[in-house]
């Protein structure tokens, strides 16, 4: 699969919105979208002109994608997926991105970025339900409990990002227990649960076409 490898401070400036891509640093003075909140390049800061409608919905699509870091296939996967199902397709969407095992070890306080999640789901630091999975793509159910191996308690960055969650919180859907390092899923999420702007009505629009 394609991975990108470059500057993922430049993801953020390219949607001129800040998508904590590299966990406690996105919150200090480091971080490059505070310091350069225009467009990477050359002419990053030219005004830009007017875009095209098509052009708003490819860009908001490629803003949710980079957010939780999945290639093109997996988010048209991910989509589809969410079509069939019933209810609204852009929530749904939505749902089953925060869903990803990957995503959830980031919301509970694991790890400091869905990147790093990524990194410690696919090297077995996580079990759901005593059962460890290695599959960062895993959709997770009311009810799992995602805990750390017992030898993984004693890697440093699962400790110090335990210890920085405290600056971004956890949502309502998540429960964390940190007296039995666990977190709980209490409910799926729920709109109003994500805050971070996304239209997903445009994503939809831009699928239908």
């Amino acid at each position: 699969m394609a991975r990108y490898t470059g500057s993922v401070c430049r993801i953020c400036r390219r949607e001129n919105l800040k998508l904590f891509l590299k966990g406690d640093r996105c919150f200090g003075d480091k971080c490059a979208f505070d310091r350069r909140s225009y467009a990477p390049g050359e002419h990053g800061q030219r005004r830009r002109g007017k875009i095209s409608d098509y052009g708003i919905q490819l860009r908001e699509k490629q803003k949710v994608k980079r957010m939780y870091g999945l290639s093109e296939k997996q988010f048209r996967l991910t989509f589809q997926t969410a079509d069939r199902q019933k209810g609204i397709t852009g929530t749904n969407l939505l749902v089953l991105l925060e869903r990803r095992l990957d995503n959830v070890v980031y919301r509970l306080g694991f790890v400091n970025s869905r990147s790093q999640g990524r990194h410690f789901v696919r090297h077995n630091h996580f079990q759901v339900n005593g059962k460890r999975v290695n599959v960062p793509s895993y959709l997770i159910r009311i009810g799992d409990e995602i805990t750390i191996g017992e030898k993984s308690k004693k890697v440093q960055a699962l400790n110090d990002a335990m210890e920085a969650v405290v600056r971004r919180g956890i949502p309502q859907w998540l429960e964390f227990e940190k007296a039995n390092v666990k977190g709980v899923v209490k409910s799926f999420p729920v709109r109003d649960d994500l805050t971070l702007p996304m239209q997903e009505q445009l994503i939809v629009e831009l699928y239908s076409k």
